[in-house]
């Protein structure tokens, strides 16, 4: 009886070790197969081990972005494309379906055309020898990037000839350059996007000019515009959309001309502009941008984290400075300070104007002026980090020394971070480029940003983090007003108050849109024609994209 006894309670034991193994593992299987089939197990667990929490807010696990993204990239080729987002904020605004499908279908075309298919040798043989371009497939057209002054105008551009090719259905090339090498790892699978070297018109490239006379402007101001495309068919044509490009140059936005450009094999594009609020003004494309954009002021932060991503070597740069001195922060201010040189006013004026407007708005605390007993009091304490990006460093000492000296109001600790000052800008250089962009991806992770008027380094930052920036006002004949002129002031920049104010939208100005209309040639302000293209802040003659139903 004794030995049955002791054989039913050594029964017993296994049967509550198997359940005890078993039931986990049950629940788990039934948990991934029925209840949330869309959660990977294998990321949660990659989280959890590296940061400890799933719930921390500043920690994002989507590493394709909502599907924006999509899979199947070697990790250790490009590591920001899978680990950046570990840093990010969870981004508030979802691509849409139908610009997600549209990308799905433009990295195929980019697999069949790219560089080195049998289509683009094809194509290739039709640039060299006109008489064939005729015989091209339907599907494989191209259009090319020609990038010009710093990174940021070249990013700008990048994003313009991408959303063009996009909504054109061509294929997008870049020619990188000194200026772009080693910057950004490739964005499409299985295909480059980096134009041949031994590309035939490549040795043409620097006569392409404003003056150029077979460019796109000074063939539509010679009325041979049609004639070119329709009765001897070019195969190629080069756009002039920089800085000066002629009211012609910019009858490229206009419908009818759309509708003869998109029988030319090859567009080459110059520009250090963003293309897009222009291309919005047309109605060519736009009942497709509607659906690809219901919310206009999100095609740069879309697009943007689609197409860039730092190689391994800017990487490094970023990480080296996030992990021991961004990190910690409960609260991220990004600080982008641009200097035009004599035009900026002096330095002090400019650092009186950051002051103010950052303890204006709140955003950074008063200093204590108290005794050293009640600065070391038992309040709260948190840690609010400010990330300074400029050519100098003089902005970030005095903030750094202000608060060292003093500390926060209500015992909030500031610390002051300035990744590197260049003294000059160098955009030919390319450990230059590395931290240019490097410092515009860390200001990307920023919560809070104030950025310079004009500056294009701040349009990406912005774009990148999907942050409404604080822009600081551009002197006028190199003097800041005083704030008792404020008033005065104001009558000339409606936009907000002194001394800085809030964006209306996070996307970036295009500085020189079109003037007159697709006709007769007559001025007109494309920021009253529709209600998602408004004049921007910073430059009131320029154009930028709204949410209008916001």
């Amino acid at each position: 009886m004794e030995v049955e006894v002791m054989k039913m309670m050594k029964t017993t034991k296994k049967t509550k070790l198997v359940l005890l193994i078993a039931v986990p593992v049950m629940v788990v299987v039934i948990l991934q197969q029925f209840w949330l089939p869309s959660l990977n197990f294998n990321r949660l667990w990659r989280t959890v081990s590296q940061h400890g929490s799933t719930n921390d807010s500043h920690r994002n696990d989507d590493e394709f972005i909502n599907g924006l993204l999509p899979p199947g990239f070697d990790q250790k080729s490009c590591l920001s494309r899978y680990q950046l987002n570990l840093y990010r904020k969870p981004s508030p605004y979802i691509p849409s379906s139908p610009l997600l499908s549209k990308l799905r279908r433009y990295e195929a075309l980019h697999r069949r055309c790219g560089p080195n298919s049998p289509s683009f040798r094809r194509a290739l043989a039709g640039l060299t020898s006109p008489t064939n371009s005729t015989s091209l497939p339907e599907d494989c057209k191209y259009a090319v990037v020609l990038t010009r002054d710093g990174l940021g105008n070249r990013i700008l551009a990048i994003i313009s000839a991408f959303f063009y090719a996009l909504m054109s259905d061509r294929v997008f090339l870049i020619d990188r350059g000194n200026a772009l090498d080693d910057l950004f790892c490739e964005p499409f699978l299985g295909s480059s996007w980096i134009l041949p070297s031994d590309f035939p018109l490549r040795r043409e490239f620097g006569s392409f000019r404003q003056s150029f006379p077979g460019s796109f402007g000074n063939i539509l101001r010679n009325g041979m515009l049609k004639k070119t495309i329709e009765d001897s068919p070019a195969s190629y044509l080069y756009l002039h959309l920089s800085h000066d490009a002629s009211d012609y140059d910019k009858l490229f936005y206009c419908d009818r001309q759309q509708n003869l450009l998109k029988k030319v094999p090859w567009m080459i594009m110059e520009t250090n502009n963003y293309l897009v609020p222009g291309i919005f003004l047309g109605s060519f494309f736009r009942e497709e941008l509607n659906k690809l954009f219901p919310a206009k002021d999100t095609v740069f932060h879309h697009l943007g984290r689609y197409l860039f991503h730092p190689t391994n070597g800017v990487w490094g740069l970023i990480s080296r400075s996030y992990k021991p001195y961004l990190a910690r922060a409960k609260e991220m201010l990004g600080i982008q300070i641009r200097n035009f040189g004599s035009e900026s006013g002096s330095f002090q004026d400019q650092m009186n104007q950051l002051l103010a407007c950052t303890q204006k708005k709140k955003l950074l605390p008063d200093v204590e002026q108290s005794s050293p007993e009640k600065s070391n009091s038992t309040a709260s304490q948190t840690v609010k980090v400010v990330l300074v990006t400029s050519l100098s460093s003089e902005y970030s000492e005095t903030l750094k020394e202000m608060y060292w000296e003093h500390g926060g109001v209500d015992g909030e600790v500031v610390a002051v971070y300035q990744p590197s000052h260049e003294g000059i800008q160098s955009s030919n250089k390319k450990m230059h480029n590395r931290k240019a962009l490097a410092e515009m991806y860390l200001l990307s992770l920023s919560d809070v940003l104030v950025t310079s008027d004009w500056s294009t380094f701040g349009y990406v930052a912005q774009g990148l983090a999907g942050v409404k920036p604080w822009m600081l006002y551009k002197a006028e004949d190199k003097v800041f007003p005083p704030l008792n002129q404020w008033l005065k002031y104001r009558t000339r920049n409606e936009t907000g108050d002194w001394p800085c104010r809030r964006a209306v939208s996070m996307e970036p100005c295009l500085h020189v849109p079109p003037v007159c209309d697709c006709d007769e040639m007559k001025r007109r302000d494309g920021g009253n024609e529709l209600p998602f293209v408004t004049h921007c802040e910073d430059a009131s003659w320029g154009l930028k994209l709204v949410d209008e139903f916001n």
